[in-house]
């Protein structure tokens, strides 16, 4: 009797083991089904993704949250008390081939459309040119400053499209 009742414990904590999220990577995400956590505009184009696994205070498992460009994601952060610490990941689609790698050690080269106008890339090549994390956060953080467009919760009531300006001087 005492085998039996250890198999069904060891095989029911095997499978309960299988339906426990990760609490480190990057999640898969449905596009043109999820949303952006700071503009809620759906997640549409995989080049340009981005996400951010932390962790609650006060809670053992990690909490994930999707964007739709790097900007949102970093704009997002910025003001969050887990934004410094290391068990944080950020996690940005390479522009090149989709696959999820690490934002803070990505290179950011500047592309002309993102979602949201930000108009970073991200890959994991070192490129002439190229932003490192902190470089691109100050990328975001100027335009936001700059234009002011996007707002909080998605508050979009002005399109850089609409803006008549070239971007280039915004490096």
């Amino acid at each position: 009797m005492f085998y039996k009742i250890a198999v069904l414990f060891v095989i029911i904590f095997s499978l309960s083991s299988c339906f426990n999220e990760p609490n480190t990577g990057a999640k898969d995400v449905r596009f043109d089904r999820d949303t952006c956590d700071r503009c809620r505009m759906v997640l549409s184009d995989p080049y340009f993704a981005a996400q951010i696994r932390y962790f609650p205070k006060g809670k053992s498992k990690s909490k994930v949250v999707k964007f739709d460009d790097i900007g949102c994601a970093m704009v997002w952060l910025q003001d969050k008390e887990f934004k410094d610490d290391a068990k944080t990941e950020i996690w940005v689609s390479n522009h090149k081939d989709r696959s999820w790698i690490n934002a803070r050690t990505a290179t950011f080269v500047h592309k002309r459309t993102s979602p949201m106008e930000y108009g970073l890339g991200a890959q994991i090549e070192f490129e002439d040119g190229g932003l490192n994390y902190e470089q691109a956060k100050a990328h975001v953080y100027k335009i936001e400053e700059r234009f002011n467009f996007h707002g909080e919760k998605g508050s979009h009531e002005h399109s850089m499209r609409d803006q008549s300006m070239d971007r280039k001087d915004i490096k």
